[in-house]
């Protein structure tokens, strides 16, 4: 199944090859309360057909009724709704949540130029790498060039003369691994838009488990299914959660040699220490290596059950997504600005 993202790009990449001319839309940044994140795309053509969304529907309705009434000429445009009568051109949508988003708006004809594009935008994200997509306010060229791992997923200013972009493969959770915890991080990860894979080699958990809708089940020992090529990329998070050092060691020797943005895995401060001793021993970790691993997994909330604690495991997994850093004991970014503007996650 194709993540959102890649469900726009395509229909977009589709209508530029039939000749028609498409609107490229993304959520640049995002004010107050708003159903959609910095980063979200949508694609419309001329008749107002879409995929993917900005809001919940009412900037949709509008967007679509001007796209079709002939607005929206100029190759990019940022439009910002939700805002209070400002006399300066924007559409005067107040949106139900009282949030105010900014849009950045593309006009792209159906040359071959812009099918070239959005076929690499393809391609990315079905590949391994994140790449940053530049598009210039002043004539709509747009490029893309690799990029770092990790960061915000949008980065803008209100005057500046270009808007970057992070584009790159759909976020993973791979679970090392079965157990009550793990079956619960599926369900929030699955609800937060992951792909979610859990490997487990165990006859009893092949046999016996009821595996969550949407999520991929792999009969193998998790550390063989890591160490595959482009299983793990930028975008990927590797959660370890059996309590079995059998199971947990290997995937975490075998997760430091990816490029995951996160790794992870579960156990007291104690059981932490003895177990960055035996990576080190046994399995030949540097100290770099083993600076990856967040142990003990998660942000400390005081969780007891199962739920809890894969609440705060994909709390820290999202944490690091959104490209947050620094966390105090009460789990808020220090220096953080709630009222600020927010320009939007790591992929």
């Amino acid at each position: 199944m194709q993540s959102l993202d890649a469900q726009v790009v395509t229909q977009a990449l589709e209508w530029a090859r039939g000749g028609d001319t498409v609107w490229y839309c993304t959520v640049l940044s995002t004010f107050g309360s708003s159903p959609r994140e910095p980063g979200s795309i949508m694609v419309a053509n001329a008749s107002g057909d879409h995929v993917g969304s900005l809001s919940g529907g009412c900037v949709e309705e509008d967007f679509l009724a001007r796209v079709v009434a002939g607005e929206y000429t100029m190759p990019a445009v940022i439009v910002r709704y939700g805002a209070p009568g400002s006399g300066d051109g924007h559409p005067q949508v107040r949106l139900p949540c009282g949030g105010i988003l900014d849009v950045l708006v593309e006009r792209r004809e159906a040359t071959s130029a812009n099918v070239q594009h959005f076929e690499q935008l393809s391609a990315a994200l079905a590949g391994e790498q994140e790449l940053l997509r530049r598009v210039s306010l002043a004539d709509g060229a747009a490029s893309l060039a690799p990029a770092s791992a990790g960061g915000p997923r949008v980065c803008y200013e209100a005057h500046g003369e270009s808007v970057l972009l992070r584009v790159g493969p759909v976020a993973k959770l791979i679970l090392a691994g079965y157990s009550s915890v793990a079956d619960a991080c599926a369900h929030f990860a699955l609800r937060l838009g992951y792909q979610v894979v859990l490997c487990d080699p165990r006859e009893e958990v092949t046999a016996s488990v009821e595996w969550p809708e949407g999520m991929t089940f792999v009969p193998q020992l998790p550390s063989q299914y890591i160490a595959l090529p482009g299983m793990c990329t930028s975008s990927t998070a590797v959660v370890a959660v059996t309590h079995d050092p059998r199971i947990d060691d290997l995937a975490m020797m075998e997760a430091v040699k990816t490029p995951a943005s996160y790794i992870g895995v579960m156990g007291s401060r104690q059981t932490s220490r003895a177990r960055a001793a035996r990576l080190r021993r046994t399995g030949g970790l540097s100290e770099a290596e083993i600076e990856r691993i967040h142990m003990p997994i998660g942000l400390d909330l005081g969780s007891k059950t199962p739920a809890e604690i894969a609440l705060a495991i994909m709390a820290d997994v999202l944490r690091v997504r959104r490209g947050r850093v620094s966390v105090d004991s009460q789990g808020y970014e220090e220096g953080a600005d709630d009222d600020a503007i927010h320009t939007g996650p790591s992929r």
